[in-house]
């Protein structure tokens, strides 16, 4: 058996998310199905992590193993051709036997787009929050930089069954800044966080809980407070889906 690692770029929108669940299109179903073509078995396609409906990838990172002696080349190509057009295979090689995209990742990091300008042009939707609004964008800066760090991020999770067995909520962010960037009708806030890894719904919690800081109606203290271990507080805002990227794994 091969263990193959690729990297993937989607576009999210049209998902219910990475995990394979009954009935509905999912981002592992459709590479289980061609990956499983192409072997002509069973193949259970992993990934880096479980990106949530709506949200896209430039660089997810998933393995598979095979007995196929396809060259890898050859079989970039034919997951190419049979994968729907909004999932795309970028590289492909040979990982050790025991590699596991989640296992073995030591860090993510995440990008949220938010577009700014008044009017949200229609090929731009499906990929960004657009809020025109007025925000404190300098406060914003400030708040997230208070996220960097080991903390406890209960309060800015989503509700998991995973996490009702004792798992920790202990996360390591090593980066958390926004800046804005483009101009006229593409003038974004751009959020982009690095860390350890990511509990459910963690980086759109996050997001929202920055933009609830932009309108005046939370400050520095309030989001020092939802870090702290059983803070009681509950999660969210959360910011949609269509603004949020997973933009790299690293190993």
């Amino acid at each position: 058996m091969r263990r193959i690692r690729v990297t993937l770029s989607y576009d999210g929108t049209d998902y219910h998310g990475w995990q394979v669940q009954p009935g509905l299109a999912t981002i592992q179903a459709a590479m289980e199905a061609v990956v499983s073509e192409i072997e002509g078995a069973p193949v259970n396609v992993a990934a880096s992590g479980r990106t949530d409906a709506g949200v896209h990838a430039l660089a997810q990172v998933a393995a598979f193993s095979i007995a196929n002696p396809i060259p890898l080349p050859n079989l970039r190509k034919a997951m190419n051709r049979q994968l729907p057009r909004d999932i795309r295979v970028l590289s492909i090689e040979q990982a050790p036997p025991d590699f596991h995209p989640r296992f073995n990742a030591v860090a993510k990091i995440y990008e949220y787009r938010i577009l700014r300008a008044e009017i949200c042009p229609p090929f731009e939707r499906r990929w960004v929050h657009h809020h025109p609004y007025p925000l404190d964008e300098a406060r914003m800066v400030e708040c997230a930089r208070l996220l960097e760090g080991e903390h406890d991020f209960t309060a800015f999770a989503a509700s998991d069954d995973r996490y009702d067995e004792g798992r920790s909520m202990v996360r390591t962010i090593f980066s958390s800044g926004l800046e804005r960037c483009g101009d006229g009708h593409s003038e974004k806030l751009i959020y982009r966080v690095r860390g350890s890894g990511f509990l459910k719904h963690m980086v759109r919690n996050i997001v929202g809980v920055l933009l609830e800081a932009g309108k005046g109606n939370l400050g520095g203290g309030e989001i020092l407070e939802r870090l702290q271990p059983d803070s009681g507080i509950a999660p969210g805002p959360t910011a949609p889906a269509s603004g949020l990227f997973l933009i790299a794994v690293e190993y």
